[in-house]
């Protein structure tokens, strides 16, 4: 949820530009352009070679065994909860601190979100939290979250929830650059879904994909994606392909295209240095910001952890009077997010009972501030931002005194 509402692209049209700083921008690597207009004039910019090539990038990059590209994280995690043929109504564990289109995605599956509260500390599911979720309910799937970049501990989350790991999709819409053990977040996994939105870490605009060790889920992606269809267009009309296909299963129209790979091959090479960016802003936040009167900085256990530092999230009081406050002073702010627990939908889709099941979650998304966090951001932009907040919670902390 952007703070941006009335600019152009974030840009507050009546401020000088040299005072303004924007929530996020999407980086683009060196000579992408000209790579697109290569695609562009290939003759094929749909699911086709390029799609491919990605695929086999994103996999390596990852150290997984096979990745499939399609629209969207949220269509991922739809598709892949489709792919574990529950009865319909199936309970499915998730976070109420998590963007909506997660939940959409059990809800279009035909599936039940049973709701999960979060660890105050990471602001992700503990085993504790998830335990308590699963005794009220005997779920049968759970969707993971990797809020902010926060690699979670998979294996030892579905032991708590009483699943096995094949019943688990991970929700990695911000995971790309972390790690856990070594190993990136969704290498190891049976369906671990990326995002590729304009403010993820490695921007294509829209996309997803979908991680997976499984190959007979890779393959029901693979064609659930294209309206269940046996083959895609670039495989029937290759050299020696044939015209005819079959529909296996009833899918969605969720693929990628080659103008999207294209922009995501190049993007790809760029992510470590960005992830670099990323961390050396994550320090200078930390030591700006230490100690300063009513603000909570990002608490992580880090043994063992890489955070994809996607977000630089704060918790502070008064945080809607310091957001607007902020922002006429022409800095973008993000809160991620507003829980499930919250919405009009769900709380009437779901019921009083289960939306008060999360009280670390009620009690925290009241303090959540998302701070400007991207690469290309100037250290002068950052210390506008340290400066503006400090003294917005120092006024605070006076007048309560």
């Amino acid at each position: 949820m952007s703070h941006d509402a009335g600019k152009q692209n974030g840009r507050d049209v009546d401020r000088p530009s040299g005072d303004r700083v924007p929530f996020a921008v999407p980086s683009f690597a060196d000579g992408v352009a000209e790579r697109v207009t290569e695609t562009l004039t290939s003759g094929w910019v749909t699911t086709g070679p390029q799609v491919a090539e990605f695929e086999r990038d994103f996999a390596a990059y990852l150290g997984a065994e096979t990745v499939v590209a399609v629209a969207s994280c949220t269509a991922a995690l739809e598709l892949c909860l489709r792919a574990l043929d529950l009865p319909p109504g199936s309970p499915v564990l998730t976070p109420s601190l998590t963007f909506c289109g997660a939940v959409n995605a059990i809800l279009h599956a035909g599936l039940r979100p049973v709701l999960v509260d979060v660890d105050e500390d990471t602001l992700v599911p503990s085993e504790a939290t998830v335990a308590e979720a699963a005794a009220r309910t005997r779920p049968l799937a759970m969707v993971t979250q990797n809020q902010a970049g926060y690699p979670v501990d998979v294996p030892a989350l579905a032991r708590a929830a009483g699943l096995d790991r094949n019943r688990v999709v991970e929700d990695a819409a911000h995971g790309p650059g972390a790690a856990r053990d070594g190993r990136s977040a969704g290498a190891d996994s049976h369906a671990a879904c990326f995002s590729f939105y304009a403010t993820k870490n490695m921007p294509i605009g829209e996309g997803g994909a979908v991680a997976t060790t499984d190959p007979d889920l890779a393959d029901r992606v693979r064609s659930t994606r294209l309206h269940g269809m046996s083959k895609d267009s670039w495989k029937r009309y290759l050299p020696g392909g044939s015209w005819r296909y079959d529909v296996r299963n009833v899918g969605l129209k969720a693929n990628m295209t080659d103008i999207q790979a294209t922009i995501g091959r190049a993007q790809l090479a760029a992510l470590p240095g960005w992830q670099d960016e990323r961390a050396e802003l994550v320090r200078r936040y930390d030591e700006a910001l230490a100690g300063l009167p009513g603000l909570v900085l990002p608490q992580r256990n880090l043994d063992g952890v890489t955070h994809a530092w996607h977000l630089y999230q704060v918790r502070i009081p008064d945080r809607d009077a310091v957001i607007a406050e902020l922002t006429e002073a022409g800095v973008g702010t993000s809160v991620h997010f507003i829980p499930i627990s919250h919405m009009t939908e769900y709380r009437g889709l779901l019921g009083p009972d289960e939306c008060g099941a999360v009280p670390v979650t009620d009690r925290v998304a009241e303090e959540l501030l998302s701070l400007p966090l991207f690469p290309g951001l100037t250290g002068a932009q950052q210390d506008r931002v340290v400066s503006l907040l400090t003294g917005a919670l120092r006024r605070r902390t006076a007048l309560a005194g």
